[in-house]
């Protein structure tokens, strides 16, 4: 069946149309607003408050575990290498401490509480040793009351930590997907990002993860690596493809302030434009033709699969901004209604060493009130809403924005929508949602902050990268 599209109207004379975008790689979206948008709450407010109007039935446990074996290239992400068994064992002390203050605020209005979805991200959660993993799954089922073996649960793993004891444990304990970052099967590659591992390192991580049977396995890959062409990616993608991954994500590589490869990055920005759109264009086909959906301009579903039926909710419970995320550790985010809420962010090594020693030292009372917020009114609340679902496959309701909102959403954003449409990016399908072409969909990296508002913006540019 072929869903009819319309083009959307240009823009009325009387809307400011905003800038064109002048590369397809502007900002990933993967939460809104960036975490460089928060500031610290000056009100502090208690959490019991802040989730005392919440439903609290459905909701998502996001542990963020900020230490990882070695730090990418390209990597910006708020994580520690090296730390040694004293540092873990005191955040996870840390961590149990912050999950019952948490648990109290979200039991104080005296309702069931339940959590749908978990996901331990980082960092690299099987950094951890399989005792300290046991360990963190019991705080969170035996604190927070998660039942993690009766529910989508994700784990994000790398080929060095990817170990048989590690595994056993989560699989054990109910992980139904793991998440391996590979980036690419080529070692040339791996060494041009600054990634430093060997294929047959990957070759047994994945042989250990398969021999594990978890529900769904998510293989992430990374196009963009100088020197990297069709022809390479397609043996990385081919590679990925004969381990039967349920899930492949494809990510763009982009070279951030701080990071390894910012010092030595000399490209071309418009050719490497081109060449990281020829090929997401391959890597997307290639997919495609191997009989897997594409539900984002990353993620890629193997059809007939576990990650398709919806076990792999899990895999975007970081993402899920309505309200009811519950975040706990050092860099984990939490969402309510009215409220976004963290810890201090920051990239360079010295900076998240301090940050994860505060951590550490924070007296239990401090943990029941907000530190780092960001706080969301009613424009705010419809941006996200745009960015969570037209960047999906399945696109932007008309009828669930205005549900939601009790406006239309073109009414709302007539000049965003305009630059879009006037790009052929967009299309109205059968009178019922807004979603993006093909070519939005490759775009989707310049598409998202068009829909930034100024005052995340303000705030994004002022935040002093460290």
């Amino acid at each position: 069946m072929t869903n009819a599209r319309t083009p959307l109207p240009l823009v009325p004379p009387s809307a400011e149309q905003p800038p064109a975008p002048d590369s397809p790689y502007q900002q990933y979206v993967y939460a809104y607003p960036h975490q460089k948008s928060y500031r610290p709450a000056a009100d502090r407010p208690l959490l019991s408050e802040l989730w005392a109007g919440e439903r609290l039935d459905a909701l998502s446990l996001y542990v963020h575990v900020p230490f990882c074996e070695m730090r990418c290239g390209f990597c910006n992400l708020f994580t520690r290498t090296g730390a040694p068994e004293e540092v873990t064992s005191a955040f996870l002390g840390t961590l149990e401490r912050q999950a019952r203050v948490t648990r109290e605020a979200l039991e104080a209005k005296g309702e069931e509480v339940r959590f749908a979805l978990a996901a331990f991200g980082g960092g690299t959660p099987t950094y951890l040793t399989a005792g300290e993993l046991s360990r963190l799954a019991d705080v969170c089922e035996q604190v927070m009351g998660a039942d993690l073996r009766a529910v989508p649960w994700s784990v994000e793993t790398s080929p060095a930590t990817a170990t048989a004891d590690r595994l056993a444990v989560l699989r054990e304990r109910g992980a139904t997907r793991l998440s391996i970052g590979v980036q690419s099967f080529l070692d040339e590659e791996a060494r041009a990002a600054v990634r430093p591992q060997k294929r047959a390192e990957v070759d047994a991580a994945l042989e250990r993860l398969k021999a594990a049977e978890f529900p769904i396995l998510n293989i992430d890959l990374i196009y963009g690596i100088e020197g990297q062409t069709e022809e390479s990616f397609r043996l990385s993608l081919d590679a990925a493809l004969g381990w039967e991954p349920e899930e492949i994500y494809l990510y763009p590589l982009y070279v951030r302030p701080l990071t390894g490869l910012m010092a030595r990055h000399d490209r071309d920005g418009r050719r490497w434009d081109e060449q990281r759109l020829r090929l997401y264009r391959y890597g997307r086909d290639h997919l495609l033709a191997a009989g897997y959906r594409q539900t984002s301009m990353r993620v890629f579903q193997r059809i007939g699969t576990a990650a398709v039926e919806g076990a792999g909710e899990a895999g975007i419970a970081e993402y899920n901004q309505q309200a009811g995320m519950v975040g706990l550790g050092v860099g984990a985010r939490s969402f309510t209604t009215g409220l976004h809420y963290t810890t201090d962010y920051a990239v360079a090594v010295p900076e998240v060493r301090r940050i994860i020693d505060e951590y550490i030292a924070t007296p239990t009372e401090e943990f029941r009130r907000a530190q780092w917020a960001f706080r969301m009114d009613g424009d705010e609340r419809r941006r996200m809403y745009v960015l969570q679902r037209l960047l999906d496959a399945d696109g932007l309701p008309l009828a669930g924005y205005r549900g939601s909102f009790g406006t239309a959403v073109a009414g709302d954003f007539p000049a965003e929508l305009a630059l879009l449409a006037e790009r052929g990016w967009v299309w109205e399908v059968d009178g019922e949602a807004l979603r993006l072409t093909a070519e939005g969909m490759a775009h989707a990296d310049a598409v998202g902050p068009l829909f930034f508002s100024d005052r995340v913006q303000a705030a994004m540019a002022a935040y002093q990268d460290r």
